[in-house]
This record gives C-alpha cells, structure tokens and sequence, in this order.
C-alpha cells in the first residue's frame, strides 16, 4: 500500500483549489463553501483517524460502544430536522428506529457471517455500523419527510377515509407505503448498478490498500444486503411512528 505524507495531501487539495478557480471563473459564488467544507473534511477525518487509532489500540468495548453512541445521536439529529422539528418526541422516534434498524443489521452480520473472535472487534463494528447508520439516517429522512408533508397536503382525504369508518391505520396506510417506497430508492438503485457504474467506497479503498479483488467483492457484496436491511426497518419504523403521532386518543387528525 502506498501510505499518502503530509505533502501528497498537500498536493491533494491542490483539487479543491482547481475546483475553487472554476467557480470563481463560472462566478457560481461557491468558493468560501468550498474553502469551508474542505478544511471541515480535513479537520473531521484526521481528529475520526486519530480517535480510532486510539479506539483500535485500546481494544475496550466501552470505547466502541462509545463511539457508537455518538455517531447514532448525531445521525438520528440530522435525519430528524430532515424531516420537522415541530412534530413532539421526534427525535426519540427517530433515535429509537435507527438503534433498532442498526442493532438488528449489525446482530445479525456479526453473529451470523463475520463471526469475529470477540463481537465488539472494532475493525469490523466501528466502519460496518457506521456505513448502516448512514444510509439509515438517510432512509429515515427521506420516508419520514415524505409521510409528513403527503399527510399535511391530503387532510381532508384522509378526514373522509375517518368518517367512512377506517382506522387511522387505515387511513393513511397507502402514504406510509409511498414513503417506505420513497426512502428505499436510493438503496435498490444502488443495488442494480453496483460494480457496473459504481464503485462504492468500501470495495474501492480495499482495493487501493491491495486486498484481493474478490475479496472486496464479497465484503461489498455483504455491505449491500445489510444496507437495504437497514433502511428498509429504519424506514418502517419511523413512518409507523410518525403514523401514529398524528393522530390524538380520540382518533382525530392532527396536523405539525
């Protein structure tokens, strides 16, 4: 493997800088967002290697576990103010649907196919659930964004369905499926051209650090399957939720 010195990034942000010319020469007023976001890159992946690295050597499952947790309440606060910040205990919900969608995914990974010599291995935990809680938080954000706003645009609709005698289950049952539908796209069209357009990111950095290409292949191969695992509980989850919260005791709509 050919480690990169502090002077091959040096060169390597000489990217940035191109790209900064060409908005400046475009006059697309990006640069100072640029400039921001790629010191905030250097800063977040160093100060992540660093407390990995740390992580790695200590071996402690309190230190992963730690980690763990942080990055989870980071995620389920992001996907969160994706989807309102007015509906109540939102963020619960959402905390709550991607540890249980992550919880089940990563269970059944380590247990049933790794089968690492002790289940908290931080090389294989630490970068597989944070890959499941990614695209989780992103599955959760989409579903959850597209239930609210369908449920806030159809009131009287589902008011209808109410008065006829459905449940409230019932009555919005068709726009939680579009939503799980909604939150599942990116995770089965990324399914469908893996390794023929793409190249994600975990079988392209096996491969610049000379792991054998089938080898990346399979690892892929895994990471896809609990990707579409993940979201599609975090998905269900958080639209059930979210179902449920906007309608009182009584059975009544309630708009947020």
């Amino acid at each position: 493997m050919i480690e990169l010195t502090l002077t091959d990034l040096a060169f390597a942000w000489g990217a940035i800088a191109i790209t900064i010319s060409f908005s400046f020469w475009q006059r697309l007023g990006l640069e100072w967002q640029l400039l921001i976001a790629s010191f905030r890159t250097i800063f977040q992946l160093l100060f992540v290697g660093y407390t990995l690295a740390i992580v790695f050597a200590a071996d402690q499952p309190l230190f992963v576990l730690a980690i763990l947790a942080v990055m989870l309440t980071i995620a389920a606060i992001v996907a969160r103010n994706r989807i309102s910040q007015k509906i109540p205990k939102l963020l619960f919900l959402v905390w709550g649907s991607i540890l249980t969608s992550t919880a089940l995914t990563i269970g059944y990974t380590n247990f049933a196919v790794i089968k690492p010599e002790v289940w908290y291995e931080p090389q294989y935990l630490i970068p597989l659930t944070g890959m499941v809680l990614g695209h989780a938080m992103n599955a959760a954000a989409i579903s959850g964004e597209r239930l609210v706003s369908t449920i806030n645009a159809s009131p009287l609709e589902i008011e209808t369905h109410l008065s006829l005698g459905a449940t409230p289950k019932q009555a919005v049952e068709e726009y939680r499926k579009d939503a799980v539908k909604a939150g599942l796209i990116p995770t089965i069209n990324s399914m469908m051209v893996v390794g023929i357009v793409t190249l994600p990111g975990i079988i392209t950095g096996q491969l610049l650090t000379g792991v054998n290409p089938l080898v990346a292949a399979t690892y892929q191969i895994l990471i896809m399957f609990m990707l579409a695992l993940g979201n599609l509980t975090t998905a269900l989850l958080v639209t059930g939720g979210l179902c449920r919260q906007f309608f009182n005791r009584e059975e009544q709509l309630q708009k947020f």
